[in-house]
């Protein structure tokens, strides 16, 4: 689990992934409250800094196996909680996470 406090999603999801492994997130994919939107729009804050600044609605990572992932998310949702899937873990690049959309 990562806990995405602040330094946002690249600084903190890499904390829990070996040094060979990055992310690869596709914001696309959870709907990002409205207050970092209204933050976005009146700093003119460029969406690469929104993300390394906040946690963008995101506020814990669970990093499970492809295999197990639908599993997790099921109890998860069963426990109340909402869930995404991001994205996923690849080789580490130049950025530890990448954030497309």
């Amino acid at each position: 689990f990562a806990h995405i406090t602040g330094g946002g999603l690249p600084e903190n999801l890499p904390r829990v992934l070996p040094k060979h492994l990055g992310a690869t997130l596709s914001a696309s994919t959870w709907k990002m409250p409205d207050i970092f939107t209204w933050l976005q729009q009146a700093g003119n804050v460029p969406m690469h800094d929104l993300h390394r600044t906040f946690n963008c609605g995101i506020g814990m990572i669970c990093v499970v196996s492809k295999s197990k992932a639908n599993d997790v998310a099921e109890h998860l949702r069963n426990a109340g909680e909402t869930v995404y899937t991001l994205g996923e873990i690849t080789p580490r690049g130049a950025e530890a996470v990448v954030i497309r959309d």
